[in-house]
């Protein structure tokens, strides 16, 4: 590919790249089944946090901002939890409650209608939990003034990159992807552009934040991550999960039936590349110590399991039902940026091979997958 030709792989993410809206099948709220689950995980780490941070007696209210929020129940359950444990921490130390502040922020393109729909209701008679304001942007550049929050959350959002690394988009490069839409099991070119690229963000995001978050206030962030001893190729830690999870094998076999069946040309699919990297908790550690601003009070890895093994015997008894479940899955992280590569009919043809391709695969449904998170907590200095 030519480096003026334009492609939505080369395109600014901020326009395109979201989680799918709405509330149908394929959309996010319906399927951050394993947000809410790391979410869950990150509970005890949260209230943590909470009660690691400064108190701020003279400040009439609380400013409280979630970064990468996308829309359905995960974002509001989290900022209620904040919420409500600050209250309590107030009521306890210092005799009174402040007002909240909620800044939720995405890039332009997240359903924000959606989201805000979602909102407890305002009750004349009744204390009012929060305000609530929409921020849209990238975390990877200034949302906010300086020293304007008190705790910034960021939950599954920082393994999406900002861009995917144009060496990789060039077919010249040695870094050239063909044949995969992502970089776990890569030749050494890709991943290292990938690595570069990850980096380069984490640090603009720790820029951005040590300049908005006040002095004793919190950073808190769960990411998707991989296991320390993994090198940066091995995205997912293990033999199953690698094989098994969404970006991997039946997403590459999806687009090569698309390629054989001569409904895109070969090009088509080598361009498409998914913008994520799984960081290491090292990877992290170095960031931070680069960024400075910040002191880490908790950084860990930790595993979920894909699903609970009653749904996988469930999903064993009835293929057909696994399939549509995880292809409705990839919709809700994948669709708004496949349609932009392919266009609405093609994304779609893509989405059914998918299914068709988890459904058929008996052995697989059978292995066990596991995400990894990385949770950090840290005081801005």
């Amino acid at each position: 590919m030519m480096k003026n030709e334009w492609s939505p792989c080369t395109a600014d993410l901020r326009r395109i790249l979201c989680m799918q809206g709405g509330n149908g099948d394929g959309s996010y709220a319906k399927n951050s089944e394993a947000p809410a689950s790391a979410i869950t995980l990150s509970k005890p780490f949260i209230l943590g946090a909470i009660q690691s941070m400064n108190l701020f007696p003279g400040e009439p209210s609380l400013r409280i901002a979630d970064l990468g929020c996308a829309t359905g129940y995960n974002t509001l359950a989290t900022v209620e939890l904040v919420v409500e444990n600050l209250s309590h921490r107030y009521r306890v130390e210092c005799n009174r409650e402040p007002e909240f502040e909620a800044f939720f922020s995405d890039l332009p393109s997240n359903d924000f209608n959606s989201l805000f729909r979602s909102l407890p209701p305002a009750y004349e008679d009744k204390k009012q939990r929060y305000f609530a304001a929409g921020v849209p942007g990238s975390f990877y550049h200034r949302l906010f003034p300086k020293r304007k929050l008190h705790m910034a959350l960021s939950f599954s959002a920082l393994h999406w990159l900002s861009k995917v690394p144009e060496e990789v988009l060039d077919k010249r490069s040695a870094a050239w992807n063909k044949g995969r839409a992502w970089i776990d099991g890569a030749k050494k070119e890709v991943v290292e552009s990938y690595a570069r690229q990850s980096e380069e963000d984490l640090k603009a995001f720790l820029r951005c934040r040590r300049e908005e978050i006040v002095e004793g206030g919190v950073l808190f962030m769960l990411m998707a991550g991989r296991p320390g001893s993994e090198k940066p190729e091995n995205q997912l830690g293990d033999p199953d999960s690698r094989a098994k999870h969404p970006f991997t094998s039946s997403m590459d076999q999806a687009w090569q039936d698309l390629l054989n069946e001569g409904l895109i040309e070969e090009e088509k699919r080598d361009t498409f590349n998914i913008p994520a990297y799984m960081r290491s908790v090292n990877e992290v550690k170095k960031a931070f110590d680069e960024c400075a601003g910040f002191v880490i009070k908790t950084v860990e890895y930790r595993r979920l399991l894909e699903h609970s093994q009653e749904k996988q015997e469930e999903w064993i008894r009835d293929p057909v039902s696994y399939g549509r479940a995880k292809a409705n899955m990839v919709r809700a992280t994948l669709k708004p940026i496949v349609e932009a590569h392919l266009g609405s009919m093609l994304s779609e043809e893509l989405f059914k091979r998918f299914e068709k391709r988890v459904s058929a695969d008996i052995d697989m449904l059978r292995k066990t997958c596991f995400y990894g998170v990385i949770l950090v907590s840290a005081i801005r200095k």
